[in-house]
């Protein structure tokens, strides 16, 4: 089972050197995460209305091939970890040239904020389960936090 979704490079995304800049490899792996929750029930109005936002805590970005303009890629999105209550998770977005050629691969840690309070939550409980529906990697383990 895999989530992914395939884009068109665009201009906007360029550098100077004539590929893909580096922040827009992380701007595709953001907006396949918005559009997972999306359609998991949680769209941008959703959030706004539970006033919940996600924060990231890392991001890390391994870049293996050049992508250019008006190429396709596609992007997914595997879950690595996720807490018992879904505070806390943990997902792998790979981005694949057209010719399936991994191109970056960029992991981000991330966490839950209540936009009212400014601290970290925990989510409904409908959110937790979008997260724990998503496609899981091969080393997938669940994030135990000390103390929790």
């Amino acid at each position: 089972m895999e989530y992914a979704k395939t884009y068109t490079v665009r201009w906007a995304d360029m550098d100077p050197n004539g590929h893909m800049r580096h922040s827009a490899y992380a701007d595709y792996a953001a907006q396949l995460r918005i559009e997972y929750l999306a359609e998991h029930g949680f769209t941008l109005r959703r959030f706004a209305e539970l006033a919940i936002g996600p924060i990231l805590f890392r991001e890390d970005t391994r870049f293996l091939k050049e992508v250019g303009i008006s190429e396709a890629i596609k992007v997914t999105a595997e879950g690595l970890g996720l807490s018992a209550d879904g505070s806390r998770w943990t997902i792998l977005h790979t981005i694949y040239k057209a010719d399936g050629r991994p191109a970056a691969t960029i992991t981000v840690e991330g966490a839950w904020l209540d936009l009212r309070q400014r601290k970290l939550m925990v989510p409904p409980a409908e959110m937790t389960e979008a997260m724990r529906q998503m496609p899981r990697h091969e080393s997938y383990a669940d994030i135990v936090r000390p103390g929790k």
